[in-house]
């Protein structure tokens, strides 16, 4: 069981980014203390070296100003002062024979140090070195120093209290390193809890709305820009989701109950006629219905599917130039006929040089939905307007009638598939065409919008791009 938690433990990103932040935080300060041990020693080490290097030259001054007496008065009064253990004093000549030696016995006939006699010459008057020195724990450093022609001074100074310094200061920074290790792994671990709260948020959000509460929203606060943007992303997937899920459930009642009807219609007709008559011609009759009903059904069918299609971006597009001038003038001629039968007038007004790249077939389609959607909603003595005109980079395509006009509460669901306005359900139809119009216009990156006004008509609008869409057009936009 520990062994599992522990797995579980170690997989989750925030102990991952823990780690990171931890070992990265302290390889740098690791990294950092290092060059200040460092300097830090480099700098004792000058210390010292100066402190020697300044002993030198006064007994180099004191010997040139006041003669060997007074040397070795001041190299004796050196010694007791720093220990004879811990100091030694010698002048020698350039052959390394001892000419004086202040100190006891412990140092005599040393050969600390006379290797380095005969490295000074010419402009190195002295030399700096540091030496083990046998039987003790701690080196010398020591210089050898030219004091007058013939005659080198050389002073070793014990390197224990400095060695000692900088084994505290070790310590001490080892200490240090240890507490930085431990504060960066408990700093890295609140760290990444706080910057993947957002994301566990999301989690338990994604978690909820998988059962079921497709209402539940991820609250954007102020922790920083990519999780606030993770969040914001997340809702309007949601909400995308949402509306798509709504959707599909208005659209498989609609769906249910417009197959419901002629289902019926064609069982009723057909189990009317098996009941009631024997008659060949009552027969085909109804087999004439059926059809007529099946008609119906495999219209309502593919559109939807056109719709989906195009909607999903899976609907191909023919492309080519399209006249939109001419399409509208030949859909005009096309309902003219219906138009005159409801004593309906038809105005053109196509500016010329309107040409599109588009599938032409499927724009014949949106254009004739909107041509049929006026005219079967203008009343006997109205009038439906078609004019097409260029704009910028744009064609833009009106269809305008004189018709009853459309209610603000069914204006907002004009486009809406399946959606029949009250007005709407005593005329035949299926409430795709305006659906089908606006998927095909958004597959050629236009649009559709409508204007109306109650008593007066309503306008459809089309707006279509003039220039050719790229390779992958048949994406819905």
């Amino acid at each position: 069981m520990f062994s599992r938690k522990r797995v579980k433990l170690t997989g989750k990103l925030a102990f991952k980014l823990t780690l990171w932040y931890a070992g990265i935080f302290s390889i740098s300060c690791f990294a950092a203390l290092t060059v200040f041990y460092f300097a830090t020693a480099s700098a004792i080490r000058q210390r010292t070296d100066l402190e020697i290097l300044k002993d030198a030259k006064e007994f180099s001054s004191t010997f040139t100003n006041k003669g060997m007496g007074e040397l070795k008065a001041a190299m004796l009064k050196e010694i007791e002062s720093e220990g004879a253990g811990n100091m030694f004093l010698r002048l020698v000549d350039r052959n390394g024979e001892e000419l004086t030696f202040p100190v006891g016995s412990d140092w005599r006939d040393s050969d600390l140090g006379k290797a380095a006699i005969r490295r000074l010459g010419g402009e190195k008057e002295h030399f700096f070195e540091t030496l083990a020195v046998p039987g003790r724990s701690h080196p010398f450093r020591v210089l050898t120093y030219s004091i007058a022609p013939g005659m080198v001074t050389q002073i070793g100074q014990s390197l224990e209290d400095d060695e000692r310094l900088m084994e505290a200061c070790s310590e001490v920074l080892s200490v240090t390193l240890g507490l930085i290790a431990v504060l960066s792994a408990v700093g890295g671990f609140l760290f990444a809890r706080r910057a993947l709260a957002g994301v566990e948020e999301v989690t338990k959000a994604a978690n909820e709305i998988s059962n079921g509460a497709f209402d539940r929203r991820v609250e954007v606060k102020d922790r920083g820009e990519e999780i606030d943007t993770l969040a914001e992303t997340f809702n309007r997937m949601v909400g995308k989701i949402e509306v798509l899920i709504r959707e599909m459930r208005e659209m498989t009642d609609n769906i249910a109950h417009d197959l419901k009807s002629p289902i019926t219609r064609i069982r009723g007709m057909a189990e009317a006629t098996l009941i009631r008559s024997n008659s060949p011609k009552d027969f085909e009759l109804m087999s004439g219905s059926i059809v007529e009903e099946c008609d119906r059904l495999l219209v309502m069918i593919n559109t939807m599917l056109d719709i989906s299609e195009a909607e999903a971006g899976v609907a191909k597009l023919a492309l080519e130039e399209v006249d939109m001038a001419q399409v509208v003038r030949d859909a005009c001629d096309l309902f003219q006929p219906v138009a005159e039968k409801d004593q309906v007038r038809i105005v053109q007004r196509l500016a010329e040089n309107a040409m599109i790249s588009g599938d032409k077939t499927k724009i014949q389609r949106a254009v004739a939905n909107l041509l049929d959607n006026a005219l079967k909603y203008t009343p006997q003595g109205g009038k439906v307007t078609a004019s097409v005109e260029r704009e910028d980079d744009q064609v833009i395509l009106s269809v305008n009638d004189t018709g009853p006009g459309i209610s603000e509460l069914d204006l907002s669901h004009i486009f809406d598939r399946f959606f029949r306005g009250d007005r709407s359900r005593s005329q035949p139809g299926t409430g795709l065409g305006l659906n089908l119009t606006l998927a095909i216009a958004r597959a050629h990156g236009g649009d559709v919008t409508v204007t109306s006004v109650l008593g007066q008509g309503s306008t459809f609008t089309m707006s279509l791009p003039r220039f050719p869409l790229p390779a992958d057009s048949h994406l819905f936009p």
